[in-house]
């Protein structure tokens, strides 16, 4: 039986814990849910040579693959370099054009590489300088999710998600988004699966709606 369980590998957004996942279900007697984790880069290490890192760590042939934000780029570039089943990115973007004109700007004017990634380092000490209660809840938010502080795979990650060079979008890929993901907002249409009052944490707060469709989406002919 075990055999013909069809193995699920999720990946986090940027630097988020694989908790976010936590609430997401599948039927037991088809599927087997495994979270992947962020791994400090290498120096000067590319997406490219991360992601064939990052498939060190998958144990099955032929799995499904998801991905949020960030971690939908990075499973994006790991089927480049294996077979899945499926390929799923939730709340991310299918090419290097759909990425929002701040962060095209910010890449023209290598803007990171000046990001204060070490106040993202320690939030408490952000935390104290946030100006309302707002902002102080997101903050709280974030440490609730948030698994690698590193500065040097922040300043990694915010460096090669805007140097991303995808032109188009990956045949047969599976590309969902909410249509109120307030980061990414240029990912929808062409294909793409839209759930409606989703952000860009619907894989938190729309859970329900992933463990409804995500079945079907993975046994389906696309």
């Amino acid at each position: 039986m075990e055999k013909n369980i069809i193995p699920v590998y999720l990946m986090p957004g940027m630097a988020a814990k694989p908790t976010i996942f936590s609430r997401i279900r599948l039927p037991e007697d088809q599927f087997k849910i495994y979270w992947l984790e962020w791994m400090i880069p290498e120096d000067n290490e590319t997406l490219e040579a991360y992601a064939k890192r990052m498939i060190l760590k998958i144990d099955h042939e032929n799995p499904v693959l998801l991905g949020v934000s960030f971690g939908g780029i990075l499973v994006q570039e790991m089927s480049k370099f294996m077979k899945v089943r499926k390929l799923i990115v939730v709340s991310s973007v299918k090419s290097r054009h759909e990425l929002p004109k701040r962060m095209k700007i910010a890449k023209f004017i290598r803007a990171y590489k000046y990001v204060p990634t070490q106040l993202l380092s320690n939030l408490d000490v952000l935390k104290k300088y946030a100006f309302n209660e707002t902002v102080s809840k997101r903050i709280d938010l974030y440490k609730t999710y948030l698994a690698v502080n590193d500065k040097r795979y922040l300043d990694w990650a915010i460096k090669e998600m805007l140097l991303w060079n995808q032109e188009k979008p990956i045949d047969d890929a599976i590309y969902i988004h909410g249509d109120k993901d307030a980061i990414f907002t240029q990912s929808f249409g062409d294909d793409c699966i839209i759930v409606k009052g989703g952000t860009h944490i619907m894989v938190v707060t729309k859970y329900k709606w992933f463990n409804k469709h995500l079945p079907e989406l993975i046994m389906g002919a696309k």
